[in-house]
């Protein structure tokens, strides 16, 4: 009951603020597209807040230091279990591009909040042209000066699961010629996909070191971030094992 009661005072909070930013995207997409992107990052943070402050969902970043190495632009490839790390890793690699599905942009006010990150919308029903869209805009962007966000595994897999990760973002960083960053963190255990509760705890995000691309083969590379990020998974689930013993 108590966690059906959080969830709902989390609901309260953050339906309003995804209207009123939704509706707000209206009046401000006018302006520089950077000073938009700016304005929307306040509503990601401040849902990031209200989530703790109603359900006890704390975050702490591991490698912290490593965001001091990133030379600017780079791919983050990131594990993705839930809408927690959608708004989250725009705060923390602000300005991030994020390629995402071209339906959540339908959605009304939270996709009309969505556009003012300046998204890569992408038709996952016609994947060559997906591809095609993903590489030539990912690549405009990062030339641009923009940080550029994937999940490789494509779609929210849910906690303590593990999806196929594709390549895209590896070939367009090495097309590139920047650096990946790869992302580790376990969202789904206080906002799990497809299910309406959240729960209290403590999510881990880690962040590895920046891995240079020149040279590198698209799946030595892929794979060598599969790797990390489900090694980095498997520390943080033995540690939390540990904790309850």
């Amino acid at each position: 009951m108590l966690i059906w009661l959080r969830t709902i005072l989390f609901s309260l909070g953050y339906i309003p603020s995804t209207i009123l930013y939704g509706t707000l995207h209206w009046g401000i997409r006018w302006l520089p597209p950077e000073l938009c992107h700016r304005i929307t990052i306040t509503w990601c943070r401040l849902n990031i807040t209200w989530l703790r402050i109603t359900v006890g969902a704390r975050y702490r970043v591991i490698g912290i230091e490593n965001l001091q190495k990133i030379q600017r632009p780079v791919v983050i490839l990131s594990k993705h279990q839930s809408t927690w790390e959608t708004l989250f890793l725009q705060m923390l690699f602000f300005p991030a591009i994020t390629v995402l599905k071209r339906e959540l942009l339908k959605i009304p006010f939270f996709g009309w909040g969505l556009n003012g990150l300046r998204p890569i919308a992408i038709d996952r029903g016609n994947p060559r042209e997906a591809l095609k869209k993903i590489r030539d805009v990912g690549i405009a962007q990062l030339q641009a000066g923009n940080n550029l966000l994937l999940f490789p595994e494509g779609t929210r897999v849910d906690y303590g699961k593990r999806g196929k990760y594709a390549r895209s973002g590896a070939d367009i960083a090495i097309e590139a010629g920047v650096a990946v960053v790869p992302v580790a963190l376990n969202s789904g255990k206080c906002w799990p996909t497809k299910h309406l509760r959240k729960f209290p705890g403590l999510i881990s995000v880690v962040v590895g070191e920046p891995i240079p691309t020149a040279g590198r083969s698209t799946r030595e590379l892929i794979e060598q971030v599969e790797a990390w990020i489900e090694g980095e998974l498997a520390k943080i689930a033995a540690e939390e094992a540990e904790q309850k013993r």
